[in-house]
């Protein structure tokens, strides 16, 4: 399994990096949207690829398609923060960690490669509701996680990508 962990703020051309990167891998393609998908993001997408929409009821888990996928696959997983928000509900911070090392060791355990991206957390004002907050934080958490762990890790700003690995230095948490 190769982790690829793409980050940056909204709007900045992650999830077409993210895109690019999987073609690049030649294997079939399954793109889970986290959040609600917007107007015309799975019609740029080619047909080939599978598309999921993690958020609806009747979708399946993102750690059974992990579970799932097989070493000539890859998923690109957009976007993290969504992912923890709808998974954990209106939850408090334990159920928020919860989801979030749920995540990890499905991350962890997959064959597949998988390339997950997330919205920086924290680079704007802080939210003034209690449970959005914590909703921050945990996906702050989380994508760190993810970073250190993850072979390659990106950050995509004002449509340029820096390589994280190459050019950053991890710091111990």
């Amino acid at each position: 399994m190769i982790l690829t962990f793409v980050t940056g703020p909204a709007h900045s051309g992650k999830t077409r990096f993210a895109e690019r990167l999987a073609i690049a891998t030649g294997f079939s393609v399954t793109f889970v949207a986290a959040g609600v998908p917007h107007g015309d993001d799975p019609a740029r997408r080619p047909t080939s690829w599978h598309f999921v929409e993690s958020a609806r009821e009747d979708a399946p888990a993102l750690e059974a398609l992990l579970s799932l996928a097989g070493e000539r696959e890859t998923l690109v997983i957009d976007s993290l923060p969504a992912w923890l928000a709808w998974r954990a509900g209106a939850g408090d911070g334990n159920a928020l960690d919860e989801a979030a090392e749920s995540l990890v060791a499905a991350l962890a355990a997959t064959r597949a490669h998988a390339i997950v991206v997330g919205e920086e957390a924290g680079w704007g004002l802080a939210p003034a509701d209690p449970a959005q907050r914590l909703l921050r934080d945990a996906a702050g958490r989380l994508q760190t996680r993810l970073a250190v762990r993850a072979e390659r890790a990106y950050l995509v700003v004002s449509g340029f990508a820096l390589d994280l690995r190459a050019q950053g230095r991890p710091i111990d948490r």
